[in-house]
């Protein structure tokens, strides 16, 4: 159960340490024995992969200063003190040093294993823990905000950064939670304009009264209310991006002003003649098909095509669940560093079951799930235990497992048949061809 994690058992005594070593030995767990604190600090380093047992047959000062030069080895490593001595001024000064736990003989073989599973099971979280943030410390810039390998994400990230030297307006196109804003950022953080400000406004959340001075400010005395100048969202944003989210739910009569800004970079505030230069890259976004919407009338044709010289889509989860495992993880590193707790074990199942999800709340729902998965609230649809015996593989392997599997029996079902399995499975017929090298995928495996 933990064969990648080991117990470092430091006992004095040969029979006692033998017995030990079959007790934990039948439990399941790998064990390398030592015979004095000299021996055990020539193989402790730090990120030991494991625990450290201390079983002394004479109580005192040994276990103690072995403990202690192991914290300033490694202060994360659990260290487990046995000791015969029945002293409880010794176990208050074991825990003041960190040891993990301080267990007085005689200890029953149930005790004696279940802290030591406890123990293993905190190093190996750490462990975890620490893996995903190696995995994610590379990512720089778009890469660590728009987080996926698959096809549609690569070309996305590169469609960005074709645009990192000219700021053209542009519309993006995705469903609610699939990332949109984070597209808008990362098309303003690449941009020449990247030094100013980033101003963003959701069409849909502001009532259609005060749309108007909302986006173009007022003068004061413009109408009744209106105390002092304001200056709106547009002319804040000068310099830098104006991000319209959920565009299609702009009134159509501000559509005819908001056109105008995109044709001149000039507006006039409400109750003025002032015509005011805005130097303003506009990046709007929408959930709906806007061409459709233009063509019954429901949305300004004009400023369709005024947005639609370039146009981004956002890729729905579900059309791109090969990047679930990354960015569950991802969200669950963050969850387990704003909670204050350690990332929990993600087991094959629970894997499985996010991957399946239909997820129409997309990355946002994803991450939602994450909240509540290191909350210990998951539960519903998806599997958070399990009994199978690959529940400690890396997420890695538990996820090439998944998807191999997945790509065997899609073939087997159509006979082999490359192409349409490749259109079934959302990928390009040569990336699948590349999977199918990569998991050494025999012919008779799915024929």
């Amino acid at each position: 159960m933990y064969n990648d994690l080991r117990v470092m058992l430091v006992e004095d005594d040969v029979a006692v340490s033998a017995a030990t070593a079959q007790t934990l030995g039948l439990a399941g767990f790998e064990l390398e024995l030592h015979g004095s604190p000299e021996s055990a600090l020539r193989h402790l380093k730090e990120f030991f992969p494991g625990i450290l047992l201390i079983d002394f047959q004479r109580p005192g000062g040994h276990a103690l200063a072995l403990l202690e030069r192991a914290m300033k080895i490694d202060r994360a490593l659990p260290v487990i003190i046995v000791t015969g001595g029945g002293d409880i001024s010794m176990a208050v000064k074991a825990m003041h040093a960190g040891a993990y736990d301080f267990l007085e003989k005689p200890v029953c073989d149930d005790l004696l294993i279940g802290v030591v599973r406890q123990a293993m099971e905190k190093r190996r979280l750490a462990f975890q823990a620490s893996d995903l943030r190696r995995r994610l410390e590379p990512k720089t810039g778009i890469d660590s905000a728009l987080i996926g390998d698959s096809t549609a994400m690569i070309a996305l990230r590169n469609n960005i950064r074709k645009l990192s030297d000219v700021a053209p307006d542009v519309l993006i196109h995705g469903e609610t939670g699939s990332g949109k804003e984070l597209v808008a950022r990362a098309l303003h953080d690449c941009s020449p304009v990247r030094s100013g400000p980033f101003v963003a406004i959701n069409c849909g959340a502001i009532p259609e009264t005060m749309f108007e001075s909302e986006l173009f400010g007022h003068e004061k005395g413009a109408f009744t209310g209106a105390q002092t100048q304001r200056i709106g969202k547009i002319e804040y944003a000068s310099g830098g991006t104006l991000f319209l989210d959920e565009v299609e739910a702009m009134p159509m009569a501000l559509q005819v002003k908001l056109l105008r800004v995109l044709q001149f970079r000039q507006l006039e505030r409400l109750g003025s003649n002032r015509l005011i230069d805005v130097p303003v890259r506009v990046v709007a976004a929408t959930k709906t098909d806007l061409k459709a919407a233009s063509d019954i009338g429901q949305f300004r044709s004009d400023l369709y095509f005024r947005f639609n010289v370039v146009t981004l889509s956002v890729p729905a989860l579900r059309e791109r669940r090969e990047d679930i495992p990354q960015l569950f993880e991802h969200h669950v590193l963050l969850a387990a560093a704003r909670y204050k707790r350690m990332p929990p074990v993600v087991t094959d199942q629970l894997m499985r079951d996010l991957v399946l999800a239909d997820w129409p709340g997309n990355v946002r729902e994803l991450g939602n799930a994450a909240d509540r998965f290191v909350l210990g609230l998951l539960g519903g649809r998806f599997n958070t235990s399990s009994t199978n015996e690959n529940e400690n593989k890396s997420l890695k392997d538990v996820v090439g497992d998944f998807e191999r599997g997945l790509i065997v029996e899609t073939l087997r079902k159509h006979h082999g048949g490359v192409l349409v399995a490749s259109e079934i499975l959302g990928i390009p017929k040569k990336t699948l061809y590349d999977k199918m090298r990569r998991y050494a995928l025999s012919e008779n495996e799915y024929r």
